[in-house]
């Protein structure tokens, strides 16, 4: 097939940022997609999405576990065996990705997340960071992203208060926010009873509530691109759920409209990347090998070659194709599958007599949020761990077949247990943490030397437990969240702490990091600062995949700002001078 400028793999919110601005400089692009079109009338109409039972719990819209799964294990003395039934996270399939069923939960990492081991070490000593925790400095800085977060912002129609613009403190927003340029490009969402009670509560306790920033949109909009977004019905059907109603940015609702007419961009969709190829140097891709629609072999030759799929995928692919050294473990040695990372959570639910919560109403990042207790916030001596996470009450809809929380001592079944979420359902409320985790020396992926996937290939094996100071983290935030409870005048609360070993079984999040990370040099990262890959300079490697640890919040707001940092790189360095960005 001819040759094409950049080949994207993968056609989610990455893909989609990436090829708008690359087919605005000009160049030729080709995208392939594993899965099939989505659009918003034909997938996602109001008529039918709103489904709880075909679209969360049998998985409508996500990765099918029967074509292509993962192995898990928590240790490396232990045999992995496959994820049969998608549980922790939910990869996304088709055109759009995970940006189909995302809450719409935007934030930008705190300027101390981009540099956390030469931050923390000269705050607390080199001591505070234990020897197996490999975490280390990202390469680029929160104030070289800034302009790429609030492009983001802009192109979504982020709903939020600013807390902090151009170094002055705004009232109403978080305060412990790095500088931004300017202020959301809409008003925070009307916000309903329970946040409003939570954000009374953490204020009379000196803590410092904002409304969480929303891709759920608080009027209608209309993006700098031309498309136009409408305000956000409130329906409680974003997460694990596509948008209807135009209010949820996703690619379809803030990109495609555009990207899919200009005549040098092309869409080929049930196309699934097989291997990235490389001439004899093994320096040089030369395109991808790929299984089209009707199950035939084909190879696209391209200038260019950028991975835009999901993390999983992203750090997959590489291993399959030989790209990098693998990450072995006892020797610390190598860097693809290195540091993988994820999210630790909480919550505590909140219980009343008197007051109509009416849980359902809601959307995916419609909340009262405190960040005092986030990052380095707050002052870390004594406590035996680094990083935090964000507390809130987020209303994201409480579906009723997922959602039915009852106090402590109810029977697990029978008519007591009817009785007591009928009497609750509309009278409880949540408060959520949201943790970092760290990297650490057995936290990796890599292929798994015994099952493969539909066409032979090993399935990749996750090896990954919270560590010890993910658990202190965690119990640190869930008692933060039990003082704001205390003082909601509730009839009673109960706390749902993470104790044990990670469980790939319930949900958590779709947060899943690292693998092909970051950082300033070949010997412990995978990627440079540009997320172009250190030994096949015309290969980059969006996505998630890049973070050397995972920050405490949610991560697409700092993947949609690194992908068009890097689309910036290729677009203004890369084509007047392919090679290197970065020497070694």
């Amino acid at each position: 097939m001819a040759a094409v400028d950049a080949l994207l793999v993968g056609f989610g919110w990455t893909g989609a940022i990436m090829a708008e601005r690359l087919t605005a400089a000009g160049l030729n692009v080709l995208a392939l997609e594993r899965g099939g079109w989505r659009d918003t009338p034909g997938n996602f109409a109001t008529t039918f999405d709103q489904d709880e039972l075909r679209y969360f719990w049998r998985h409508h819209i996500f990765q099918d576990v029967a074509h292509d799964t993962l192995t898990f294990r928590n240790r490396m003395d232990q045999m992995a065996l496959p994820m049969r039934r998608l549980g922790s996270f939910l990869p996304g399939t088709g055109v759009g990705g995970g940006g189909v069923h995302w809450n719409g939960q935007v934030w930008r990492f705190l300027p101390s997340d981009f540099v956390a081991r030469s931050h923390n070490e000269e705050r607390y000593g080199k001591a505070a960071i234990p020897d197996d925790m490999t975490i280390q400095d990202y390469g680029v800085t929160y104030e070289e992203l800034e302009p790429h977060y609030d492009t983001f912002d802009y192109l979504c129609g982020v709903s939020g208060k600013a807390g902090n613009l151009n170094g002055q403190i705004q009232n109403g927003g978080n305060p412990f926010e790095g500088p931004r340029s300017r202020e959301y490009p809409n008003p925070p969402l009307d916000m309903p009873y329970g946040p409003t009670l939570f954000a009374q509560a953490a204020a009379d306790g000196g803590f410092h509530p904002f409304p969480h920033p929303a891709a759920n949109l608080s009027r209608a909009y209309v993006n700098p691109l031309g498309v136009q977004l409408a305000p956000c019905s409130y329906c409680g059907f974003c997460e694990k759920f596509g948008c209807g109603n135009y209010s949820k940015a996703s690619a379809q609702t803030t990109i495609l409209p555009i990207l899919m007419r200009r005549p040098n961009f092309t869409l080929r969709t049930n196309s699934e990347a097989l291997k990235i190829e490389v001439d004899s140097t093994r320096k040089h891709s030369t395109g991808v090998t790929y299984v089209d629609e009707s199950g035939n072999t084909r190879f696209q030759e391209a200038e260019l070659v950028i991975l835009t799929a999901y993390m999983l995928q992203n750090v997959r692919l590489l291993l399959l194709s030989g790209i990098g050294t693998p990450y072995n473990p006892m020797t610390g040695q190598g860097v693809i599958g290195k540091n993988y990372a994820y999210q630790i959570m909480s919550s505590v639910n909140v219980f009343y007599d008197d007051k109509p919560l009416n849980p359902f109403i809601g959307a995916g990042a419609l909340g009262m949020i405190i960040d005092d207790f986030n990052g380095d916030n707050f002052d870390h001596t004594g406590l035996d761990f680094i990083g935090g996470g964000y507390v809130g009450a987020i209303n994201t809809g409480a579906r009723p077949i997922e959602t039915h929380p009852t106090p402590d001592n109810t029977p697990k079944w029978g008519s007591g247990w009817k009785k007591a979420v009928a009497a609750n359902y509309l009278k409880t409320m949540s408060i959520a943490t949201h943790g970092a985790v760290m990297s650490y020396r057995g936290n990796y992926v890599d292929l798994d030397p015994s099952y493969t996937d539909v066409y032979g290939r090993p399935l990749l094996r996750m090896t990954f437990d919270f560590g010890e100071s993910e658990h202190r983290r965690s119990d640190y935030l869930t008692d933060r969240a039990i003082d704001v409870a205390k003082r909601m005048g509730a009839r009673e609360y109960s706390a749902n702490r993470r104790t044990g070993s990670y469980s790939i079984v319930p949900y958590q999040t779709t947060h899943n990091t690292g693998g092909a990370i970051m950082g300033s040099n070949p010997r412990n990262s995978a990627v440079n600062r540009y997320l172009q890959s250190w030994d096949v300079p015309n290969l980059f490697v969006s996505g998630a995949s890049a973070f050397p640890q995972n920050a405490g919040y949610n991560p697409m707001g700092t993947v949609a700002a690194l992908t068009y940092w890097s689309a910036d790189a290729i677009t203004t360095q890369y084509r007047k001078s392919p090679g290197p960005l970065v020497p070694t």
